[in-house]
């Protein structure tokens, strides 16, 4: 494992973490926190340092189990953890941290990210290195872990992580477990806290709930009310759908942006407006499940893996719904990119520009251009193949051109060239005879629901 390098402030390049197990009490109306977490660790290489990332909270204690000898030090970004003497590669430590004090985000270059207050409630998104703002941990994405989390906080307020939870109480206070068993990045979990009403949904074989401020029900009934037929469409395209569950909370708040966690969509109140009018951010956050969250990133260099492909799933539900075609919704935003600044290398962007709206729009029509490439057949079996392949691991820019060498005979070099390593927008490739993508003048009209 290497220190991303768009993060290089972030995680420790000799260190894996297969476990957390994170125990928290916090206080809604002072914002106090009070934790341990207990880290399960395998060393990659050899060392006598352990360094973990915490921002903005206060460790009074380290233990290592293994180590009666260890010694720690705390600096603003940093834990760092003194062994009694160093250890080889393959060594399982057990580290266990008690810190305290009250969570807010981190200020970074991409602006506020972590634990962050509502005005009745908590809200957690950490991408890409918000997760040391309430837990120790290592902050990159290609580390991928299993999780128990405890939280023991007010009564009356909804705790929700994306798996089911158990509720008991203890002191008068309300206290939920959940237990993430699928490989997870810091980045992707998550705690939502405030009053909400649950709710079920049938999404198929997956588990379905809505989590809501109860004044917006009648919005989020007709927003989501399309939801088992997107889940049908994108396992038809994509593969069977990667984990146990989906969950979608609609915060009572206004959000700058939608946010995905791990087997869950986020949203502000600002999102849904009752007649679909934002469904593209639904499709979005629900394909993150396959492409992020299932196939993770190795490095953040290649986040056009996530956000091209997520993207490209909002034009294939436009068009699966009665909207237009995918081709030509990729017509429109070709146009549009066309008067931007031809200035960004899509599969490398750069820390400052990695989430910029043109890695989305740019890395969905790469894959456009590879679908009128190698046509309809051959572009779904890859994305299928992909998700089965790389399910639960990650991946890099070279693992997909890998496999679209493996399964379409070519590797389609110009292509990827022009579209994710050049400065200049390439033309799209003329609809060929494999394809069966609807150009404009052979788009069916029909209404939609």
């Amino acid at each position: 494992m290497t220190v991303d390098p768009y993060t290089p402030q972030s995680g420790d390049a000799a260190i894996q973490v297969e476990h957390y197990d994170l125990t928290l009490d916090y206080k809604m109306s002072t914002n106090r926190l009070a934790a341990t977490a207990v880290l399960r660790i395998r060393t990659l290489a050899p060392t006598q340092t352990v360094l973990l990332d915490l921002v903005g909270l206060k460790v009074s204690r380290v233990r290592v189990a293994q180590d009666s000898r260890a010694g720690f030090r705390q600096t603003d970004r940093k834990v760092r953890i003194a062994l009694g003497a160093a250890v080889e590669a393959g060594t399982e430590l057990t580290v266990t941290v008690t810190y305290a004090g009250a969570p807010r985000p981190r200020r970074t270059r991409w602006g506020l990210i972590g634990w962050e207050e509502l005005e009745d409630g908590i809200i957690v998104a950490s991408q890409p290195t918000g997760a040391a703002t309430w837990f120790p941990c290592n902050d990159v994405p290609v580390d991928k872990a299993t999780y128990r989390i405890e939280i023991a906080t007010d009564p009356g307020y909804t705790v929700v992580t994306g798996v089911p939870a158990t509720k008991s109480t203890r002191k008068g206070k309300a206290v939920w477990e959940f237990r993430l068993d699928e490989p997870t990045p810091t980045y992707l979990v998550t705690l939502q806290i405030g009053r909400y009403f649950r709710e079920t949904v049938d999404v198929g074989d997956a588990t379905g709930t809505l989590f809501y401020p109860r004044p917006l029900a009648g919005r989020v009934h007709a927003d989501f009310a399309d939801l088992p037929q997107m889940m049908n469409v994108f396992e038809a395209s994509f593969g069977p759908y990667p984990h146990l569950g989906y969950t979608v909370v609609v915060t009572p708040d206004d959000l700058e942006i939608p946010l995905e966690a791990q087997s869950m969509g986020i949203f502000g109140a600002n999102h849904i407006d009752g007649e679909g009018g934002l469904e593209r951010l639904v499709a979005h956050e629900l394909a993150h499940q396959w492409f992020g969250n299932s196939v993770g990133l190795a490095q953040w260099r290649d986040i056009w893996l996530n956000e091209g492909f997520a993207c490209y799933a909002e034009w294939i539900w436009a068009e699966e719904s009665g909207g237009p075609a995918a081709h030509v919704s990729a017509a429109e935003h070709y146009d549009l990119l066309t008067r931007l600044p031809e200035d960004l290398i899509v599969g490398d962007p750069g820390p400052d520009d990695m989430f910029d709206d043109r890695i989305y729009k740019r890395g969905a029509l790469t894959l456009h251009a590879l679908r009128l490439t190698v046509g309809d057949d051959g572009f779904f079996a890859l994305l299928q193949t992909w998700t089965a392949r790389f399910g639960g691991s990650t991946a890099e820019t070279g693992d997909f051109l890998d496999l679209v060498e493996e399964l379409s005979g070519s590797r389609h070099v110009d292509l990827f060239q022009s579209w994710l390593f050049e400065h200049p927008l390439p033309e799209l490739p003329d609809v060929g005879a494999k394809s069966r993508v609807r150009t404009p003048a052979s788009t069916p009209s029909r209404s939609r629901r």
